[in-house]
């Protein structure tokens, strides 16, 4: 009875004094933290108190262990929390999707390593990733789980990675290639005696791509923490009308990490290997040569260090922000219904026995579950288009490797950028609700959707003598059964199939080298062939000097009169534009239709799914897809040139459109069809009324009820409970 009266005293003071109490719509929420009775009612009835208890005050300090200066407990903001987020994904984009996807072929070369070696390296990331998905997930995740601590733990072992991947570099010798004559026609004694080479080491290093592994399994466990407890940090410690800007802010500096991991790789592999081991005046080839190996170690050392840095703060951040428990009261409840039951039992998630329910209640969420699925089929396109765009580009439209790398990139930072910034922003100005949002989605699909048509565009072949065209003249009714690179015009010439090196002719007619172009010399101090005896098999290729016959080819490939390349760019630009777009507001919702302590489990479970259906096995199938164009392979015999392995040289650019417009489409609308089928099955918690189903209609909307609180304020709920007491008292 005396602490009935007593808690009975305290509401009253309350009640009497709410500015005083900082109850008042305009009040510092700190000091109503420090009430020590104030309680909350959630929709469901559960009583969850908003004071803050010592363990929870202990919960809001910053630092490090039993190292917690006074200093420090002024930068526990939401803001300093973003920034370092947001490095943090930079620098896990750039190792990641950056540097090892632009040093992957050097590695190649130096180590001795096939494309399938190199591919289960890549793959290693996103094995591990999955395999950590779930603990991390699940145990970090908990109310007792500090995230912060996972997420700095997870930097560490990201540098640790780096620090492993490069280490093949200083434990191997010094790099030496060999030198060969010019890849002209040559007759039997010529050739012999021009073959003349310095001896490459013969050291083998392909046992290395088990340390190459070795360092990608400490990426994928590093970053497997970020994009789960990172985002439900943010969300935990946000309204629910500006959660989305932050996170689109953190996904936004994401994007640009791959995109900087892309631009300093290259310019690293223009350094050589043994940067200060070896004179520069003994390296007699160029970037450009293909046994030219860059300094591809020095962006990890790099990154480790930068890593390590940003993982310090991290580990600094207490578990929950000042002002976060208040922040959890006041939002309204959209879980799924149906899930709100189990989860809102005292303690639920505390021990590992909850593992099967919690996995259960997700399982059986129809909106969560349709949502993780059109995440799946949206990053089986985006992980297969990342790789195998600029090929595409290079191809259909005739330019270097590095130049559609570049168009690439500056398609891709803008409209992939401005696109998640921009989705998540329309949350927010909108104040869209769980069903508004998915709504959301099922429009900047359906955009996309139908600008994929762009792969309609395509451009004709440039004429390849023996691949798409004969050596004589036309390309009319030539079939893969006709491919040959040989020819009456190169025999006897000792041509070697190992020496791509792409010549273009006078006649505008490309040859798979000088060799099989006929060329026998070379202009000094230049890139030009001359006396290519192919070229005069063909009328119109003569060029007439002087009343003698002259022909010539340059090294390089033909330029292409094809002007689509224009078009096609700011389309596809677009269509990036579009898909990011819904990628925060898709996350948004994802944290929505779930319990708020199944929110970082259930981020991990849809990860592993989107891992598992499609980042993983999306540039395995389009791969495969772009094979099936493939004219001309590496190692193919001259007979069969269609039916080989290793790289290909030349691409039927008809064939690849084609079967990247289709994929494309089929992968779009599945993602359309998962979104409508989650917006279809969506059922809003009972206490949704009609009018709050797709806007949120608790926050201010203009300037002449900013002063008047919200029915969820602190203050309206404190009188609730005065008046429960109340009636309690005269009970007793």
């Amino acid at each position: 009875m005396a602490k009935q009266k007593l808690r009975y005293s305290s509401l009253n003071k309350m009640a009497a004094n709410p500015v005083e109490n900082g109850v008042s719509g305009h009040s510092n929420s700190d000091a109503f933290l420090r009430e020590p009775y104030v309680e909350s009612r959630h929709n469901n009835g559960s009583v969850k108190s908003n004071s803050l208890s010592p363990e929870e005050e202990g919960d809001e300090t910053c630092g490090w262990g039993r190292c917690q200066p006074t200093g420090c407990q002024r930068l526990r903001n939401a803001k300093l929390m973003l920034f370092c987020l947001c490095w943090a994904g930079a620098i896990q984009g750039l190792v990641v999707n950056g540097l090892v996807s632009v040093v992957i072929s050097t590695i190649e070369r130096r180590f001795d390593l096939s494309s399938t070696e190199t591919g289960i390296i890549a793959s290693s990331y996103d094995i591990m990733s999955v395999l950590c998905l779930i603990p991390v997930s699940y145990f970090g995740g908990r109310p007792s789980g500090h995230k912060p601590m996972w997420l700095g733990g997870g930097m560490i072992l990201l540098a640790l990675g780096s620090f492993i991947f490069a280490l093949p570099h200083f434990t191997t010798s010094i790099y030496k290639y060999e030198t060969v004559a010019d890849n002209v026609c040559l007759d039997d004694d010529a050739f012999f005696s021009s073959n003349s080479t310095t001896s490459a080491s013969t050291e083998s290093l392909s046992m290395y791509r088990l340390v190459f592994v070795l360092g990608q399994l400490f990426h994928g466990a590093g970053a497997a923490p970020l994009y789960t407890l990172g985002v439900t940090y943010l969300d935990e410690n946000l309204k629910a009308k500006v959660a989305p800007v932050y996170i689109g802010l953190f996904y936004a500096l994401a994007i640009v990490g791959p995109a900087v991991g892309y631009v300093a790789g290259s310019q690293l592999l223009g350094i050589w290997t043994d940067v200060g081991a070896t004179t520069l005046s003994s390296i007699t080839i160029e970037p450009g040569d293909p046994k030219w190996v860059g300094c591809w170690w020095m962006g990890f050392l790099i990154s480790g260090v930068l890593a390590l840095a940003i993982a310090l703060p991290l580990c600094g951040f207490p578990k929950s922000l000042p002002g976060s428990a208040q922040i959890r009261a006041e939002k309204v409840s959209e879980v799924y219904k149906g899930s709100e039951s189990a989860t809102s039992q005292p303690g639920f998630g505390m021990s590992i026995k909850d593992f099967p329910v919690s996995l259960k209640i997700l399982l059986t969420n129809p909106t969560f579950m349709f949502l993780c699925l059109s995440g799946a089929t949206e990053a089986l396109l985006v992980s297969g288009f990342t790789a195998f765009i600029p090929k595409f580009i290079e191809s259909q439209f005739s330019i270097s490797a590095s130049w559609a790398g570049m168009l690439v990139g500056f398609a891709t930072i803008p409209a992939g950028g401005g696109g998640t910034l921009f989705g998540g922003y329309l949350v927010k100005k909108l104040k869209l609700k769980c069903r508004g949002i998915i709504k959301m989605c099922c429009i900047t699909s359906s955009i996309s959707l139908l600008l994929l048509l762009i792969f309609f565009i395509q451009c004709n072949d440039i004429p390849f003598s023996g691949i798409n065209t004969s050596y004589n003249n036309g390309m009319s009714e030539f079939s893969p059964e006709d491919i040959n690179l040989n020819s009456t015009c190169n025999t006897g010439c000792n041509c070697v199939r190992e020496r791509y090196n792409p010549v273009c002719g006078s006649n505008k007619k490309m040859y798979f080298s000088p060799c099989y172009a006929g060329c026998t010399a070379i202009k000094e101090g230049s890139k030009t062939y001359l006396n290519c005896s192919c070229l005069a098999t063909s009328n119109s290729s003569l060029t007439l000097s002087s009343g003698n016959i002259t022909t010539e080819v340059t090294e390089g490939k033909c330029a292409s009169d094809c002007i689509m390349l224009y078009v096609f760019l700011p389309v596809f630009a677009l269509i990036i534009f579009f898909t990011f777009m819904t990628t925060m507001p898709a996350l948004s919702c994802t944290l929505r239709c779930v319990a708020e302590e199944q929110r970082s489990f259930a981020l991990g479970i849809q990860w592993i799914l989107i891992r598992c259906l499609g980042s993983i096995p999306g540039p395995i199938l389009l791969g495969a897809l772009i094979d099936q164009t493939c004219l001309l392979w590496q190692k193919a015999s001259d007979e069969s040139p269609t039916a080989g392995e290793g790289s290909c040289y030349i691409y039927n650019n008809g064939n690849m459109s084609t079967y990247l417009m289709v994929t494309s489409l089929i992968g779009k609308a599945l993602t359309l069809i998962f979104i409508i089928l989650a917006l279809v099955l969506y059922k809003a918690p009972k206490d949704s009324s009609p009018a709050k189903k797709d806007i949120d209609r608790d926050e201010p909307t203009s300037m002449t009820n900013l002063s008047e609180p919200s029915p969820n304020h602190q203050k309206y709920r404190i009188k609730r409970d005065l008046n429960e007491e109340n009636a309690n008292v005269m009970k007793l």
